[in-house]
C-alpha cells in the first residue's frame, strides 16, 4: 500500500459557548483535515487543531506546511513504515506538533483499516469505552453552576472547573458546586494561575470536598513550583503545559514533579509519541489522562481510540468537540451520559 494523493480541507469554526480559562478567552477554531489516498481501497483521515498557545502554530503555519513539506513528502510512502515517516517528518516540521499529529492520525487510520480492525484494537483494544469529563470555564458562581446542572441533566457524571483567576472564587464555586451535587465528580483546571502558596490554600480550603485531579496550577516557566505543590497536597497534580514532549515526560518523572500526565495528541505531535510518553508515565507509576482542545470529532475519536487501547490512561478529557457550532465529523464515536464510545468499524471510523 502506497500513498498516491494528498489533499485536506479547512474548518473555520465559531464556538456556541466561547470560554474563559485563565490566560484568554476562546472564541473560535481552525482545524483542518487531511485525507491520504492510496493505491487500494483504502483512505486514511488525520485531524490538526494549530493553537498558537498550545501547539505553536497559527492556521497558516499548518496550512503552508501541508502544501511545502506534509504532501510532497508522503507521495509514494508506505503508511506501515509509519516509525520511519512520522520521525523524518519531525525533523521537516519541527514545532508544528498538530500538523504532526495529523499525519500520524491518517496514517494509523490507514494501517488498521488495512488490517480491517477498529484503531483502538489495533493499537491494543484494552477496553472498549471511557467517561469523559465535560469542561467549565471560567464564569460567575451563579453562571457556573447554572451550566453545571444543564450538564448533570445530559448524564455528565465528571465536571472539570477552569480557574487560576481569584483564589477565593475559585474555592467558593468547588464547595458549592460539591454542595448541589454531591454524586458529581470534580476536577479543577489552574491553567498556571496560581502561586504554589495559592495552591496549597485552594487544596486546604477544598480538602473536604474530595476534587479528584488538580491540573496544572502553577507556571510552566518555573517547573521546580509543579513539584512543591504535588510535595506539600495530598491530592494528584496534573502536569499539562508542563508537557509537550516526550522529554518533558522523563524530565517531570525523573525529577517527581507531579502525580499524572495529561496527553493531548495535538500538543505532543499524536499517537505514536503519545504512546511513548505513556510508556515514560507508566514506568515511573504515573497515571494519564487523554485530554484535547478544540478539535472536531475527528481529533476527539484519534484521542478516543489511543485512550481505549492502554491500560495506564485511565482518565479522559475529551470534550472539545461539544461547542463547535458545525462539526461534520461528530458521527465518528457515541457520547451517552457523559461515556465515549468508539464505533465498531475499521480505523477511526471515518470514511466518504
Amino acid at each position: 500500500m502506497r500513498i498516491t494523493a494528498v489533499s485536506y480541507e479547512r474548518l473555520d469554526s465559531k464556538l456556541s459557548i466561547p470560554y474563559t480559562i485563565a490566560y484568554e478567552t476562546i472564541t473560535k477554531t481552525t482545524n483542518f483535515i487531511l485525507a491520504l489516498e492510496t493505491d487500494g481501497k483504502w483512505v486514511g483521515y488525520g485531524c490538526a487543531a494549530p493553537d498558537k498557545v498550545v501547539t505553536g502554530e497559527y492556521p497558516k503555519d499548518v496550512e503552508r506546511a501541508i502544501n511545502t513539506i506534509i504532501s510532497p513528502y508522503l507521495i509514494g510512502k508506505d503508511p506501515f513504515e509509519y516509525a520511519l515517516v512520522l520521525t523524518e517528518l519531525k525533523k521537516l516540521l519541527g514545532k508544528r506538533s498538530s500538523a504532526l499529529a495529523m499525519v500520524d492520525m491518517a496514517l494509523f487510520d490507514l494501517v488498521s483499516k488495512k488490517a480491517e480492525v477498529p484503531l483502538y484494537k489495533f493499537l491494543g483494544g484494552f477496553r472498549k469505552s471511557i467517561p469523559t469529563s465535560i469542561t467549565i470555564g471560567i464564569l460567575s458562581l451563579e453562571d457556573t453552576l447554572k451550566q453545571a446542572r444543564e450538564y448533570i441533566q445530559q448524564g455528565f457524571s465528571i465536571i472539570k472547573v477552569k480557574g487560576g483567576d481569584d483564589l477565593q472564587s475559585d474555592v467558593e464555586k468547588m464547595i458549592r458546586l460539591y454542595e448541589n451535587f454531591p454524586k458529581v465528580t470534580l476536577r479543577f483546571d489552574g491553567n498556571q494561575g496560581y502561586s504554589v502558596k495559592e495552591s496549597i490554600a485552594f487544596v486546604n480550603a477544598t480538602s473536604h470536598i474530595g476534587i479528584e485531579i488538580f491540573e496544572q496550577p502553577t507556571k510552566l516557566e518555573d517547573e521546580e513550583r509543579l513539584g512543591l505543590v504535588t510535595n506539600q497536597v495530598d491530592i494528584p497534580i496534573m502536569a499539562d503545559e508542563s508537557l509537550k514532549t516526550l522529554t518533558d515526560a522523563f524530565r517531570l518523572a525523573q525529577n517527581e514533579r507531579v502525580d499524572m500526565v495529561n496527553i493531548k495528541l495535538q500538543k505532543v505531535g499524536g499517537i505514536m509519541v503519545g504512546m511513548h510518553i505513556n510508556s515514560v508515565a507508566k514506568a515511573a507509576n504515573l497515571e494519564a489522562m487523554v485530554g484535547c482542545i478544540d478539535e472536531c470529532g475527528m481529533g476527539i475519536a484519534a484521542g478516543l481510540h489511543f485512550a481505549l487501547s492502554r491500560p495506564n490512561i485511565k482518565y479522559a478529557d475529551l470534550d472539545g468537540h461539544l461547542e463547535l457550532e458545525e462539526d461534520p465529523y461528530k458521527a465518528m464515536f457515541r457520547l451517552e451520559k457523559g461515556v465515549l464510545y468508539p464505533l465498531e468499524t475499521y480505523g477511526l471510523g471515518y470514511s466518504e
